[in-house]
């Protein structure tokens, strides 16, 4: 009897202590799991690089390359840039082809900012940039450089602005980041520097060394408000 008693005691012993491991258990994987959760909300909530200075310099090199195989020595091209942040782009892009060889290349700055379809639709009233256009467009070939292609609306927009200088024989893009699940209408780039698709609303954000001391590219979140 006694026997028995003392085997009964040893189970139930060992159920316990089995419990106890079983509970140490769980709440170790429920902390792990909190712990993981923590981080992914900390790395969501972060800004984090997605094009740093070397390789956006390699970036625009590429571009610029592939701009000379396509359009030879530019006698019958010509760059604009759109505003306000497509210039810093298109900055870049004209000096660098200045520094390999293509002084006679015409450049320009558009401003869309009357030709939007949502002109009228903002609650804020929309400031216009300058234009610098001294030349025609007839009959060129037209190379709209902008820093981020999303809905495609201010490509849009600048078709229908350039056309007071005249009738292009072709209209390229060259963006630095091209936003593909983004697009609200038919509009593609012809040069790419990155393709960056995100299915929620991250934000591009695109820094210059002209303006924050650096070249760099960051997806955050959201929009600064």
């Amino acid at each position: 009897m006694v026997y028995w008693e003392l085997i009964c005691q040893n189970i139930c012993k060992l159920g316990c202590e089995l419990r106890i491991v079983s509970l140490t258990i769980l709440s170790i994987v429920l902390t792990v799991k909190l712990v993981i959760r923590n981080l992914q909300l900390e790395t969501c909530s972060m800004k984090r690089n997605i094009l740093e200075p070397p390789r956006l310099s390699l970036t625009l090199d590429r571009i610029c390359h592939e701009l000379i195989e396509n359009h030879g020595d530019f006698s019958n091209s010509c760059l604009i840039g759109l505003q306000p942040r497509g210039i810093f782009f298109a900055d870049r892009i004209y000096q660098r082809l200045v520094e390999l060889g293509f002084t006679d290349l015409k450049y320009g700055k558009l401003d869309v900012t009357f030709h939007r379809d949502d002109f009228r639709r903002r609650d804020t009233i929309l400031v216009p940039h300058p234009i610098e256009m001294d030349f025609i467009v007839e009959q060129k070939n037209v190379i709209f450089v902008d820093d981020v292609l999303y809905s495609g609306r201010t490509v849009n927009a600048a078709l229908n602005a350039i056309q007071h200088y005249g009738r292009p024989e072709k209209v390229e893009l060259a963006v630095l980041i091209n936003r593909r699940f983004k697009r609200e209408l038919p509009i593609d780039p012809d040069y790419v520097g990155l393709e960056v698709d995100t299915l929620d609303d991250a934000y591009v954000k695109v820094e210059w060394e002209a303006v924050h001391g650096e070249d760099i590219v960051y997806l955050i979140p959201e929009k600064d408000k």
